[in-house]
């Protein structure tokens, strides 16, 4: 049976890289990733062999940590779900024992199983200062590995039994994305803080790590290398125990998963005509309901706003780390939204794909897509702008920094808007199809994706420039610049948004044909 089962994974495997295959171009790029990252982790552990114990002890541990967490979240975050599912086994009449064995050999041929196999063998040479240090690290490096492959193994089969459906896969892949960009400045900042302390967050983490399922097994050579036995066998023994816990889960959820039914994404039929029965029946109308249709449930829309957020939030961090005062870092948030939230539209009519054709052989309506297609952007705005300003100026303590904040902010919005209905008429690039990944983007050639992002965004920063430095004159101790930089900012703001959407009409007017070939354009 087990020796079935990996003559039909080295089959999957083979059909992945064969000529022709769909998929073949990624799965060769993420196999050459594979073998460099692993070729890497494996000349740096070899280059700690002779390095001071605590500095091998915190980059093995800390890096062991992370790489057997990832294989047990990544799959549920990404909605990463395994090749062979134990279901597909159920109709064979095999014992659970006999299945639960089988998928667990399979789960050795993944790149990877492989690469995380490879990888905690080397960590023998790291710690190889002594036969009985030898001994004990050839032994967590088994116990490890063995511990990622049974965690990826369960975190896939979870995720295929939880994650089957369409919109449970792209809230995991949204939620995923959005934890790697948060957590990437973090490791970042992790590391910087670590260089400048000896006993600094690097060996406190480690400290805590090693005692955890995550990094005890990574921990006991470690330990067995600086002649703390006792401590490197308990460690040996939790990591070991992880071991027999994880292989029990496996062998339950096998059990499980062959009696469970699959779950089917329920049909659910309308009530009535949604936002097409709440917005006024013309042309602008109509266009306005559509989108906000999408904005509802269109996964691509949703990676857009949960990014939205991201960089602001990464950006107080860093600010905050570096030394830069409170009163200054609580006012940045809100304008950095604002900024991403107006630019987000700059690709819109692309993401109709061949819907578009609706309004191109409708006439002359370029005016009611631009306005309709703000209205969504525009009802998150409004409540954006109102609580986000009252909540920055309370915690950046300067009350009177109101009438400026909220000049900045409106003024990146409209402005944003200004610039995308111009740009997404006049340079128009293929986006992500309906249906698709909201990751996924197809192949581009020539600037249009560059002149539509970066001139628009740039664009925008420009022509409210104005306002912020009036703002900044403001927190210099001018009280009356806090007003005119509403002013400014509010009339700046306006002016952009009626140009670019006049402009942006008359593109699309004009343009019709060509707008609906690079929406449809793969």
């Amino acid at each position: 049976m087990a020796a079935e089962l990996l003559r039909l994974r080295l089959r999957i495997l083979a059909n992945a890289l064969r000529p022709g295959a769909g998929n073949r171009g990624w799965s060769v790029v993420g196999a050459l990733v594979a073998i460099a990252a692993t070729v890497a982790a494996c000349v740096a552990l070899v280059s700690l062999r002779g390095s001071e114990i605590d500095v091998a002890r915190e980059a093995v541990v800390i890096a062991g940590s992370v790489v057997t967490l990832s294989f047990l979240v990544g799959p549920l975050l990404f909605g990463v779900a395994g090749t062979m599912d134990p279901r597909a086994l159920g109709i064979l009449g095999l014992r659970e024992g006999e299945i639960a064995r089988g998928l667990v050999l399979t789960g050795l041929l993944t790149i990877p199983s492989a690469a995380v196999i490879v990888t905690a063998l080397v960590t023998v040479v790291t710690w190889s200062s002594s036969l009985a240090v030898t001994l004990v690290a050839v032994l967590s490096a088994l116990v490890a590995a063995a511990t990622c492959v049974l965690f990826g193994r369960i975190a896939s089969a979870f995720s295929g039994f939880l994650l089957d459906t369409r919109r449970a896969r792209e809230i995991g892949a949204v939620l995923g994305v959005v934890l790697v960009l948060l957590l990437t400045p973090a490791l970042v900042l992790l590391v910087l803080s670590a260089q400048g302390e000896q006993d600094g967050l690097a060996a406190s983490l480690e400290s805590v790590l090693s005692w955890t399922p995550l990094g005890a097994a990574w921990a006991a050579p470690a330990d067995a290398a600086a002649g703390q036995w006792v401590v490197a066998v308990l460690k040996l023994l939790i990591a070991a125990a992880v071991l027999a816990l994880a292989w029990l889960a496996w062998r339950g959820l096998v059990s499980v998963m062959l009696v469970a039914p699959e779950r089917r994404e329920a049909a659910t039929e309308p009530g009535g005509l949604g936002w097409f029965g709440r917005t006024p029946t013309t042309p602008a109308g109509a266009i306005a309901a559509r989108s906000l249709t999408y904005w509802a449930r269109d996964s691509r829309y949703y990676a857009q706003m949960a990014i939205v957020p991201v960089v602001p939030i990464v950006t107080v961090f860093v600010f905050v780390f570096v030394g830069v005062p409170v009163e200054i870092t609580a006012l940045l948030p809100l304008p950095l939204i604002c900024l991403f939230l107006g630019w987000a539209v700059h690709n819109d009519v692309a993401y109709d794909n061949t819907a578009v054709w609706l309004h191109v052989v409708a006439g002359r309506i370029g005016l009611a897509d631009r306005v309709g297609r703000m209205v969504p952007v525009l009802l998150i705005a409004i409540p954006v702008v109102a609580i986000g300003s009252f909540l920055s100026v309370l915690f950046a303590g300067d009350v009177d920094a109101l009438p400026a904040v909220l000049g900045v902010a409106t003024c990146l919005v409209l402005s944003g808007l200004g610039f995308a209905s111009t740009f997404s008429a006049v340079f128009p690039y293929p986006a992500t199809r309906p249906g698709d990944s909201a990751f996924t983007s197809p192949q581009s050639t020539g600037a249009r994706p560059f002149l539509a992002q970066g001139v628009s965004l740039v664009g925008t920063v420009l022509v409210s420039l104005p306002a912020i430095l009036l703002g900044i004159a403001g927190l210099q101790g001018d009280v009356d610049a806090y007003w005119m930089a509403l002013w400014v900012g509010l009339g700046t703001g306006v002016v952009v948004l009626v140009l670019g959407t006049a402009l942006g009409a008359r593109v699309f007017d004009r343009r019709g044909p060509e707008i609906l070939a690079a929406a449809q354009r793969n």
